[in-house]
């Protein structure tokens, strides 16, 4: 990873913050900046293709065929169109305090059901009556995994649709998206992608289930003979679920994905995973336990939040969350990073 970080990312700070938004690698930033130059030519070449390179990309590092994949520039959009697909009265279990991107779009809905339960409780609060269970595989809050075996046993016991937001967890952790009804993937975070990418992975049964109630010309079988009136032909594929790309967004996401791809996510996990490990430790030694998630790059310290200001100060960018000091560690930082977190700490506790 040494000379990957020294080629593609050069932060001028101790960066520690992808659970917030990752870095954009030297190739994506230089994608953008020729695309803009030649958009100020009236060249716009490079943008259709791509949106195609970043959906096929996204579907093999999530495991599924490309025409399974649905194109947008934020979760909420995704989970709005999913829950503009619910019965009225259908109950949607939700996770107690995950993110408002995958919560709000139900709770907006007075005539679902919405009921929040504790993580650890998600799986066996599954019950015959849910309509769909809606969980992070990664809380944002505090690094916590779920357990997305137990969510989809009891899912498929009692017919219950199942949606993942792997925002917080693909790029680090694999995931066979073909496994759930609906993934959803902000790509600004842990694929490092530009915000204003994001994509939704759609099972082929749940496919049915779903009105386009977004689509817009680029959704059309043929796009380009579907910019007026309505859309003669939706596509086929998943593709009739698309929003229109936010061109530019893609143009960097695709050299994005292909690192991720070059890298592989097994080992961009198993280097973030000790990174936080060593951090864990040197927390130990410093008095401090963080919270536990059952393997995860972003550790979490409850009530230390408040040391994020002065850490900022120390050249160390991370996040204060729920009352939490969250640090998020990704393919881009070294094991120096975590020892000049760890003394920057041991300063500001003993100050």
């Amino acid at each position: 990873m040494d000379s990957l970080r020294s080629t593609e990312f050069a932060a001028e700070t101790t960066y520690l913050n992808t659970a917030s938004c990752g870095l954009g690698p030297a190739r994506s930033t230089a994608a953008v900046r020729e695309a803009l130059d030649g958009w100020s030519r009236g060249d716009l070449s490079s943008f259709d293709p791509a949106v195609t390179a970043s959906r096929e990309a996204f579907a093999r590092i999530a495991g599924v065929p490309a025409e399974r994949v649905a194109i947008g520039s934020a979760v909420s959009a995704h989970v709005g169109l999913i829950a503009s697909g619910l019965p009225e009265g259908a109950e949607v279990l939700v996770v107690e305090a995950d993110f408002s991107s995958l919560v709000n779009p139900f709770a907006v809905r007075k005539d679902l059901k919405l009921r929040a339960v504790p993580l650890e409780r998600v799986a066996e609060e599954i019950r015959p009556g849910t309509a769909l269970v809606a969980v992070s595989s990664v809380q944002s809050a505090d690094g916590r995994v779920a357990d997305l075996a137990a969510v989809r046993a009891a899912a498929s016991a009692h017919g219950t649709r199942t949606l993942v937001d792997a925002t917080q967890s693909l790029g680090w952790l694999p995931l066979d998206a073909g496994e759930f009804d609906y993934v959803v993937c902000g790509a600004f975070k842990w694929l490092m992608c530009p915000r204003g990418a994001s994509f939704l992975v759609v099972g082929e049964s749940a496919a049915a289930e779903l009105t386009p109630v977004f689509a817009g010309w680029s959704a059309g079988e043929a796009p380009e003979m579907s910019s007026y009136g309505p859309i003669a032909e939706l596509a086929s594929s998943a593709r009739r679920f698309d929003l229109s790309p936010a061109y530019l967004s893609y143009v960097g996401a695709a050299p994005s994905l292909a690192l991720v791809e070059e890298i592989g996510v097994e080992a961009i996990g198993a280097h973030d995973l000790a990174l936080a490990e060593r951090f864990r430790a040197g927390l130990a030694e410093l008095g401090h336990e963080p919270i536990s998630t059952g393997g995860s790059p972003i550790v979490a310290t409850a009530g230390l939040g408040h040391l994020a200001p002065a850490l900022s100060r120390e050249g160390i960018q991370l996040a204060a969350r729920a009352g939490n000091l969250r640090a998020a560690f990704h393919l881009y930082n070294s094991a120096a990073d975590v020892d000049h977190l760890l003394e920057a700490m041991a300063s500001v506790l003993g100050s």
